[in-house]
């Protein structure tokens, strides 16, 4: 209540709300006009596979070209080591570190491991009475395998036909594997080249592996090992360069 004759305080909110209901309407008109019955959101979901299809492709024809350019770099390597003896002397001491490093072919016997997601049904839907989580693999299994591998000794490792170096990280994007810019959808085969009986035994003893093993047995997860008389592993063709982050 005011005192009579006392000059009423002006509300700014009394003015704006017709305002903003202005611009709601007019905000909704329009987005209904430019959606024309369609879901405005499921275009960027389009146009982000559309873009991993395409960087996918950027990426398989860099690589294709980096190859080359590593064969040609090689013969050249090769030729001046032919005719100077320094720097024959260097190739050959570096000859046992390359192949540490996996920048060299390797073949022998191993061990192939495939993961793979929970079957679909009938339907071609997964089973909607549990977490859908609990259906897939994850990072974290990639991982366990990889990290009980390299604790066993193993000579080699590679997933998917991808040479794992010491910079190599193994990331989960959604329902793919991202690996050396590249993008892969289960089932994800990792191979390992060492000793069989000692690899089998570690990936028994790993906490993450078991944790996935108990995982595949209750969702109906791929978890198969099998001995390999053979395997190649290629050498690693990639980036050698650290990226890191530091603090301005």
């Amino acid at each position: 209540m005011t005192r009579s004759g006392a000059p009423r305080r002006f509300d700014p909110w009394v003015g704006l709300v017709p305002v903003v209901a202005l611009a709601a309407g007019l905000l909704f008109a329009t987005s209904g006009k430019t959606a024309q019955g369609t879901d405005l959101r499921g275009g960027e979901v389009t146009e982000l596979s559309a873009l991993i299809e395409e960087r996918d492709s950027t990426v398989a024809g860099q690589q294709a070209e980096l190859a080359a350019l590593q064969l040609q770099v090689q013969a050249l390597t090769d030729l001046a080591a032919s005719r100077n003896g320094e720097v024959a002397a260097v190739q050959q001491g570096a000859a046992p570190g390359i192949g540490s490093a996996g920048l060299a072919e390797l073949t022998g016997p191993g061990l192939s491991i495939e993961l793979d997601d929970a079957p679909r049904q009938s339907s071609g839907t997964t089973p909607t009475e549990e977490n859908p989580d609990n259906l897939v693999i994850h990072q974290s299994d990639v991982q366990g395998v990889v990290n009980a591998l390299w604790a066993a000794g193993a000579d080699g490792v590679a997933i998917m036909g991808q040479r794992l170096v010491a910079t190599s990280a193994v990331i989960c994007v959604g329902p793919t594997l991202l690996l050396h810019g590249r993008t892969y959808s289960p089932p994800y085969v990792i191979t390992a080249v060492g000793e069989g009986d000692a690899m089998r035994e570690e990936l028994a003893a790993s906490p993450g592996v078991q944790v996935f093993q108990e995982a595949a047995d209750a969702y109906g997860l791929t978890f198969d090992v099998e001995d390999q008389d053979q395997l190649t592993l290629p050498a690693y063709d990639g980036a050698l360069d650290m990226q890191y982050a530091s603090a301005g």
